[in-house]
């Protein structure tokens, strides 16, 4: 089979289309035929950054995690899954764990679930890693009906769908960004945009509520966090997804609120209750096919030997929705 492997790693690393032998099947495990792939941040870091990420695999290295296709064997022991069923999950490209950026992968069933009915492959693809991170986020913060929500960097890939999901939780959603595009992202899923740059944290907070937001989902995290603690209600939660970085708890801290950080790859990393995320994308997909979760997709196609060029599309910062790599 076809496989875009990594020789060397580094910003100017390139992938090279090398022939490598088609995996068989194992007890627990699935053969998926993929049909696509997305791009994640964490892999053009892993491949700028190579061995001083912990997670990242040894040379030749085979990346890519997210993965839509179609089951071609069951290994034994596996139940739920039979040969031709359409799939999707996250399970490869770190560590010991073979990637997606080539035509087949023998994937943890634990890790896998049936495709949403009403989405193409290519749409599916961009789901996995993003939304499983969306739904920990919000179900660790304890969405509910009637709260208000503000998720930093609304219109981004964990943003726009943890937008979608706090609304079909039932909650009352605000999202930042800033400019015309983002703008449009964040309305068409019901949400209320606030410009960051146009409006200060104090200034939108008293706005729209009344002491603060129940819950807040920082995907943009860093310093940012500084803003959601500030932006957060007493007792609230604050759910982020980047939190590499030393910061004062002390406002946190007279608020009594609490800080969840997010780190889905974990059950990948640790072989640790895999079986949840399965479940997390079964239920994913049931959301999926009651028309309350779309993912947004770059306009720009990738095919896998082009797989350069999507790295570096990402990394331009002038992607409007997920970047899918297309089998």
């Amino acid at each position: 089979m076809k496989a875009m492997l990594l020789n060397r790693y580094g910003e100017n690393a390139t992938f090279t289309a090398t022939e490598t032998e088609k995996p068989a099947v194992k007890a627990n495990h699935v053969l998926v035929n993929i049909a696509a792939s997305s791009v994640n941040t964490i892999d053009t870091m892993i491949k700028k950054m190579g061995s001083d990420l912990p997670l990242s695999p040894e040379t030749p290295a085979l990346l890519g995690m997210d993965f839509s296709g179609t089951v071609e064997s069951v290994g034994d022991e596996v139940e739920g899954f039979k040969v031709g069923d359409e799939v999707y999950g996250c399970a490869g490209g770190l560590t010991d764990l073979p990637g997606t950026l080539t035509e087949y992968i023998v994937a943890d069933s634990n890790l896998v679930a049936h495709k949403p009915k009403g989405l193409t492959m290519r749409e599916t693809a961009a789901l996995p890693l993003v939304a499983i991170t969306a739904l920990e986020g919000l179900t660790r913060a304890g969405v509910k009906v009637g709260q208000k929500v503000l998720v930093h960097g609304g219109s981004g890939g964990v943003g726009h769908i943890a937008v979608q999901l706090a609304k079909y939780f039932g909650a009352e959603v605000y999202a930042t960004g800033t400019g015309d595009s983002q703008k449009v992202i964040v309305e068409k899923f019901g949400a209320t945009f606030i410009d960051f740059k146009t409006e200060k944290v104090a200034e939108y907070t008293a706005k729209y509520t009344d002491g603060g937001f129940d819950v807040v989902f920082d995907t943009v995290g860093g310093a940012n966090l500084n803003n959601s603690i500030e932006a957060i209600a007493l007792n609230g939660h604050i759910s982020t997804t980047v939190s590499l970085c030393e910061l004062d708890l002390t406002p946190l801290h007279f608020k009594g609120a609490s800080l969840h950080v997010v780190f889905m790859l974990i059950p990948m990393l640790h072989n640790f209750k895999r079986d949840i995320h399965g479940d997390i994308l079964e239920r994913l997909a049931e959301i999926s096919n009651e028309g309350h979760l779309t993912p947004i997709l770059d306009e720009k196609t990738f095919s896998l030997e082009e797989v350069g060029d999507a790295y570096a599309h990402l990394q331009s910062g002038k992607a409007i929705g997920k970047i899918v790599i297309e089998n």
